[in-house]
């Protein structure tokens, strides 16, 4: 508002108060001009009844009615509102310009306020009601000092509950973007719009929205914390239910509509389809393996679609793409059929196989056990990965159920076919160790030939409790073929026979009652295990323990101990130190003891020349010594 028309405002008012006290002023005076009985006038020159302009300066000087003058004030009090600073009151919008709004709230003067105060509310007309903050009467200026934002803040927590109470609609003003959504001015309080309830339909653009004065709904208060939460989301859903509930009353199955992509997502595409939204999951997007829907559709793109299925209490829709085109198994050759050779590409990979396609939409699972002649467990990412081209054979081929397995190992010829020919029975070879069981060793002779090595045959001198003791996976491990089973695919294979049995020699070294030294390795419940020579063990129980002097025999402890078993079968020798001092003492049995004893020793002698001693090393010089001793005993 302009300062002249102001200035017109004040004299207008002035007018009707001027006016008023005239009507006043005409029960105080007498015809002639004097004052009325009760009244004292103190003359002055040029003194006239008051008029429409009264000049306040002359009455003042010129008539001073001295008890009406206090009726006068009261008279003129009567027209103005009583005002309190710092509370909140109603005024009227009588001016506005560009940056300030004249507000007034019935005191002799009226109230400032910056336009800035409004912004929150751009349709501010003249006459609009709206509530101020006094903060004073009068400044040094005689103005009086208003402020419409410290009303809302001082009114607002009250009105935003009752909004929230009511459920009513509320305006605000989008302040700026936060995290996650925007600041909204609401009542004077900063509430926060996430951008969820911006729209029913996701926001690329926030900015568009800063400084807009929109509508909401106050969908969430925490009175501890005075946090407040709109959504203009939930103005316009209740809206869309109606128009939903009316598009999906009309939907059938199979129906072609147009629709709007609306969002992509990396499961699928939202489609608008005029007020209600469906799905298209990425799997019925394209006939063919995609990555991503943005492979084949664009937002804001118009594309038609089916109705695959709806749901109408939940207001699902399911759409589909790729229905609209015919299935590429219907094109696929007629002659193709098992046996024939095809060529595609890798575009799915998992551990059990690889998914081949050989025309789009037209896929083929090569399993992994088809993808080599190996029996031994592998993944299928240690031969295909994606995007190989490959050629294969198909094994199975159903155009009903649409399904086709491939395989790649049929490509090479089996290697069972030949196995007699390749690896008869004694064979010698190298193999690789591959897997272990508790009772043997798996391992490889080549690609897709795999055989058993069964603990008993790892060795013929050592004990092994698990076949990790002898070797490790990796290893290469000489092996010779014992038996081959083509049928079944099995190859029984032997370590141990690479070697003659030394136990034929060790018959005739630990023969019943000779002596032999050894060391107490272990002890048991019943007895201990001793080491002897040449790698081998032997048993000993506790009453055979105890020694010439009524002691028992203790742990690593190095005795001699008497043969008084030896099984060649079993592998098992069974000893006794206790025998050695507790048996009757003879002559000849002596003489031809201590004979054998030093034959025995000679031939220890010899053995420890010959042989290592965990293994039994040159076998032919063992059957050599085995044939010398057996001739001594012959002259003998």
């Amino acid at each position: 508002m302009t300062k002249e028309n102001k200035t017109e405002l004040e004299q207008e008012e002035q007018n009707e108060i001027v006016k008023k006290i005239d009507e006043r002023l005409e029960s105080f005076i007498e015809d002639d001009g004097t004052p009325a009985e009760g009244y004292t006038k103190k003359k002055v020159s040029n003194v006239s009844v008051p008029s429409d302009k009264f000049d306040w300066d002359s009455f003042e000087t010129d008539y001073v009615y001295e008890s009406e003058k206090q009726v006068i004030e009261d008279l003129y009090s009567e027209t103005l509102s009583t005002v309190i600073e710092n509370e909140v009151v109603d005024g009227t919008v009588t001016g506005l310009s560009k940056r300030e709004v004249i507000v007034n709230i019935g005191y002799k003067s009226e109230g400032v306020i910056s336009i800035n105060e409004f912004r929150y509310n751009p349709e501010l007309a003249v006459g609009d009601v709206v509530e101020v903050y006094v903060e004073n009467a009068e400044d040094r200026r005689g103005q009086l000092i208003l402020s419409h934002k410290k009303a809302r803040s001082l009114r607002s927590w009250d009105r935003v509950n009752e909004a929230f109470d009511k459920d009513e609609i509320v305006k605000g003003y989008i302040k700026c973007r936060t995290k996650g959504g925007m600041i909204v001015d609401v009542f004077g309080i900063e509430a926060f719009l996430p951008g969820s309830q911006i729209d029913v339909k996701p926001i690329r653009d926030y900015d568009i929205y800063v400084n807009k004065t929109m509508e909401f709904k106050v969908v969430k208060i925490n009175q501890e914390f005075r946090n407040v939460v709109v959504s203009h989301k939930a103005l316009i859903e209740a809206e869309l239910e109606a128009q939903k509930a009316d598009i999906i009353s009309k939907l059938e199955k199979g129906q072609i509509l147009e629709g709007t992509v609306k969002n992509i997502t990396s499961y699928g595409v939202f489609v608008d389809l005029g007020g209600v939204d469906g799905l298209i999951h990425i799997t019925d997007l394209s006939w063919g393996r995609i990555n991503h829907p943005e492979e084949v559709v664009q937002l804001d793109q118009k594309i038609n679609v089916v109705i695959l299925d709806f749901d109408d209490t939940k207001k699902r829709i399911a759409l589909g793409l790729k229905q609209l085109s015919a299935h590429p198994w219907d094109s696929l050759d007629t002659n193709l059929q098992v046996g024939d050779q095809v060529k595609g590409k890798v575009v799915v990979i998992a551990d059990y196989g690889a998914f081949i396609e050989i025309q789009p939409g037209v896929e083929g699972l090569i399993h992994v056990s088809e993808m080599s002649w190996s029996l031994h467990l592998r993944s299928a990412q240690d031969f295909l990965k994606v995007g190989d081209e490959v050629d294969a054979v198909i094994l199975t081929l159903d155009r009903e159920e649409r399904k086709m397995s491939l395989g790649i190992k049929q490509l090479k010829s089996d290697p069972w076919t030949d196995i007699n020919e390749k690896y008869p029975v004694g064979t010698k070879c190298t193999a690789t160790v591959r897997n272990f069981t508790n009772f043997g060793v798996f391992v490889e002779l080549e690609e897709g030939v795999d055989g058993l090595v069964h603990i008993s045959d790892l060795s013929w001198t050592k004990k092994i409790k698990h076949p990790s003791e002898f070797t490790s996976v990796g290893d290469q491990l000489e092996v010779v073929v014992l038996e081959v089973d083509q049928e079944n695919r099995r190859l029984s294979l032997g370590h141990k026979q690479l070697e003659e049995n030394p136990w034929d020699v060790f018959e005739t070294i630990f023969s019943s009652n000779s002596v032999h030294e050894g060391t107490i390795t272990n002890i048991v419940e019943k007895g201990a295990t001793v080491s002897l020579p040449y790698g081998l063990e032997g048993y000993v129980s506790n009453k055979n323990l105890v020694k010439e002097d009524g002691t028992q025999a203790k742990l690593e402890e190095k005795l001699e101990f008497k043969v008084i078993e030896f099984n060649k079968i079993t592998k098992r020798i069974v000893l006794s130190h206790t025998k050695l001092f507790e048996e009757p003492k003879k002559e000849e049995p002596k003489e031809k003891g201590s004979r054998q004893g030093d034959s025995t020793q000679k031939a220890v002698k010899k053995l420890k020349a010959n042989l290592e001693k965990t293994t039994l090393g040159d076998i032919s010089e063992l059957a050599a010594l085995k044939s010398e001793m057996e001739n001594n005993e012959t002259e003998k």
